[in-house]
């Protein structure tokens, strides 16, 4: 490794370790103009009622989000942008992970990763009791 690249590898160790302590001058967070709320509730096979219950938010706001009623706030599309990468964590943040089962669609993780380019596949979110019988 070059000198040059070593230096770049500290620096960002150094930046991201500034940024950890809470020094974030100089960096910007995005919070996506746009969310596409149906179609993270539909890839977690919820259906309004119980993506609201699910995750704190009322039918009725959902409802009025996805059909353009009401723009979504900022705080709101931010815990969206979490909802659709990591929805398991926010399921633990909240201590609802023992009412929902997070699995992965098609049946398992070799085969989501070979449909999907080697990417990790959407989370089907559903209650447990729907899982009752199914081994989960």
């Amino acid at each position: 490794m070059s000198k040059s690249a070593f230096d770049k590898i500290a620096a960002g160790m150094e930046a991201a370790i500034d940024y950890v302590d809470g020094d974030r001058e100089g960096f910007v967070t995005h919070i996506p103009d746009e969310i596409d709320l149906k179609g993270i509730r539909t890839s977690l096979g919820l259906s309004q009622p119980k993506f609201a219950e699910a995750f704190g938010f009322t039918v009725g706001r959902i409802r009025d989000w996805e059909q353009k009623r009401f723009a979504i706030d900022a705080p709101s599309r931010v815990l969206l942008t979490v909802i659709k990468n990591e929805p398991a964590a926010v399921l633990r943040a909240l201590g609802r992970e023992r009412d929902y089962a997070v699995t992965l669609r098609p049946t398992d993780a070799a085969t989501a990763r070979t449909r999907t380019g080697g990417r990790k596949a959407r989370p089907d979110l559903s209650t447990k009791a729907s899982h009752a019988g199914k081994g989960g």
